[in-house]
């Protein structure tokens, strides 16, 4: 005799476990994309949703011109690896970093030179940030794995100001 078979439905949750909803406080996303022509757009898409889904719609046009320099400069960097992106929003300011796989050179003219070059390819970030009153660099990765760091840190009034509203 066959023991009849149940089957049950798992349960879907309606608490919301405590997650406050979207603010500015609680901007923080991270991303990892390829480093190709279609990454910078990804990001750049990323950035306008959170930003909008936190209130922080006025920042777009500012924080998606940083995003998307840094990753196409990433891709120029390390063309057919990752990227990783980050998104934090902090005391008044958006956080942007960006890893690439792009190891620092060991030999001080190389890397001299290398240097010069991501900062060329970081000319327009560097206005846009200038222009926010924010900050930017990069620098060696400190994580597993290597690489550089890049980041900027855009603040809300700049931002606001940039985008001719402030």
């Amino acid at each position: 005799m066959n023991a009849p078979v149940t089957a049950s439905a798992c349960p879907l949750s309606t608490d919301d476990h405590g997650t406050p909803p979207p603010s500015p406080d609680t901007l923080a996303y991270s991303l990892t994309l390829p480093a190709g022509p279609a990454s910078s757009g990804v990001a750049r898409a990323a950035t306008r949703t959170a930003l909008r889904t936190h209130g922080l719609a006025d920042m777009t046009n500012a924080a998606v011109q940083v995003v998307g320099e840094l990753a196409a400069c990433a891709d120029r960097f390390t063309p057919g690896c990752e990227v990783y992106v980050s998104l934090r929003y902090r005391d008044g300011a958006l956080r942007v970093v960006l890893y690439d796989g792009h190891p620092r050179h060991v030999h001080p003219r190389l890397s001299a030179a290398c240097d010069a070059r991501r900062r060329a390819a970081l000319r327009v970030l560097a206005c846009v940030v200038r222009a926010c009153a924010g900050e930017w660099g990069f620098g060696e990765a400190r994580e597993p794995g290597g690489g550089t760091r890049m980041w900027a840190v855009v603040p809300w009034r700049g931002a606001r100001a940039y985008a001719g509203r402030g």
